[in-house]
């Protein structure tokens, strides 16, 4: 079905309850139909590919469980919500057990309902969206370990896939923490060197003298404390990739030593004058502007024209903010595997401050905020109150902050409304929906009526 306009199946042998539910989730922007029992449910489900089932649990001719099973054997994807007037424990567990979502008790408080579904529906849309991503990338590029949706990610994914198998120098740009690393393993792993070692040094992390013994190697005795010959990074990945991290930082005297080896393939190790022969893909990253370090007389100019054959830019994670629900649904993923906690999602409310939230350290930032979620929580759920401490909540309007509303139509109020709420989210109108509680559709309508374009 179209992930805008979910559709939903009710299945009640008893009439007026069933269109009763249907009549309180038209508010949801979702197609409802109604099966009058459990056989008239199967044909229903053999036919349309629902996105939701509420299928009652006692039923004349065909119990809720039934149904349960066969709409997951028949929608593997699909999320079921049990009711019924006859609430049990051993029910609640068996139903989890058979996978539905949750479990209502009638008489069915609608407004509960509707949040319900609402959250259920969110929910399965994020994950379906993070799976077709995901599977895209590998299906297009073999990409996995990069995780986005926003456009400048994507049209990075392609520039990767078309550099990866050439052996053209890369320099890569990004503020600390965007996962520049991460894309120069992307392009290691799926070029012709994927065999060979990928090699990774940090350019601002040691002096001058150990980043020249680090990259070209020494010999025996070639300075103090030298007690064998070693080799240098450049020897270590011949064949493969040799990522230059912070490459802003390397001293003038090795950047004259890193451009013979660019323009010779060849090094000379500290203590020896035999030049070696190397075979390695030179990959470059910096947060800091070389052409102003060019201009300051700190790096050459002869070096970054050779460095940036091929230049890309990792946007910083307040640039592309429709990604964060996606990197946080992924690493709470990974955090709660590796920590053995059974948490299953973060509430709307909690992923709206993460949008929020201006990450200064970027994706890394990120994967540590929702591991100190992961590791303090003691639910199933993460929550606003399992933030860090430095992510400052956004506090609830307060009494004093209303009066800007007095006088305002309630057309004018709702265009204020929805004009800073894709302003929060950074004009992800998927994301923005989520947060007003309304359908896609509705929003896109509301954009175009109110000239929010």
């Amino acid at each position: 079905m179209s992930p805008s306009r979910p559709a939903i199946l009710i299945v009640d042998d008893h009439a007026p309850h069933a269109e009763a539910l249907a009549s309180a989730l038209e508010a949801l922007d979702a197609t409802s139909d109604i099966a009058s029992g459990g056989k008239e449910a199967l044909d229903k489900l053999a036919a349309t590919p629902y996105d939701l089932v509420i299928t009652d649990l006692v039923m004349s001719d065909l119990d809720g469980m039934e149904v349960l099973r066969e709409a997951k054997a028949r929608i593997p994807d699909v999320e079921v919500i049990v009711v019924t007037g006859y609430a049990t424990v051993e029910n609640a567990v068996a139903a989890m057990q058979q996978g539905a979502a949750t479990y209502l008790r009638k008489p069915v408080n609608l407004d509960e309902l509707r949040a319900v579904v609402r959250s259920v529906l969110e929910k399965q849309a994020l994950r379906r969206s993070n799976v077709e991503l995901r599977r895209e990338l590998d299906l297009r590029y073999g990409f996995e370990g990069i995780i986005g949706n926003n456009p400048r990610m994507l049209r990075l994914v392609e520039t990767l896939r078309q550099i990866a198998p050439t052996d053209a120098t890369v320099l890569i740009y990004g503020e600390s923490g965007t996962g520049k690393e991460l894309v120069a393993r992307a392009l290691h792993n799926n070029s012709p060197r994927r065999a060979k070692r990928f090699v990774a040094l940090n350019c601002a992390a040691l002096s001058e003298s150990i980043l020249e013994s680090e990259l070209f190697g020494h010999e025996k005795g070639s300075f103090t404390g030298a007690a064998t010959t070693r080799q240098g990074r450049f020897e270590y990945a011949d064949g493969g990739t040799l990522l230059l991290d912070e490459v802003g930082d390397m001293p003038l005297s090795t950047q004259v030593k890193l451009l013979r080896v660019l323009e010779q393939s060849e090094i000379v190790r500290v203590g020896s004058n035999a030049p070696i022969h190397v075979d390695v893909r030179i990959v470059a990253a910096t947060h800091r502007h070389l052409e102003t370090l060019i201009k300051e007389g700190k790096f050459r100019e002869d070096l970054y024209f050779r460095l940036k054959v091929v230049t890309l830019y990792i946007p910083p994670l307040r640039e592309r903010r429709d990604d964060i629900p996606l990197l946080a649904d992924h690493f709470l993923h990974e955090l709660s595997t590796s920590y053995n906690k059974p948490i299953r999602e973060i509430t709307a409310e909690a992923r709206r401050r993460l949008v929020a939230y201006e990450w200064p350290g970027n994706v890394r930032e990120l994967r540590n905020a929702i591991e100190h979620m992961v590791v303090v929580t003691t639910d199933p759920i993460l929550d606003v109150n399992d933030l860090p401490d430095h992510i400052v909540p956004a506090e609830a309007p307060t009494a004093t902050e209303t009066p800007q509303l007095v006088g305002m139509t309630m057309q004018d109020a709702e265009r204020l409304l929805i004009q800073n709420t894709l302003k929060l989210v950074g004009g992800n109108r998927v994301e923005a929906a989520r947060i007003l509680g309304i359908g896609e559709r509705t929003l896109y309508r509301k954009i175009k009526d109110y000239g929010l374009t």
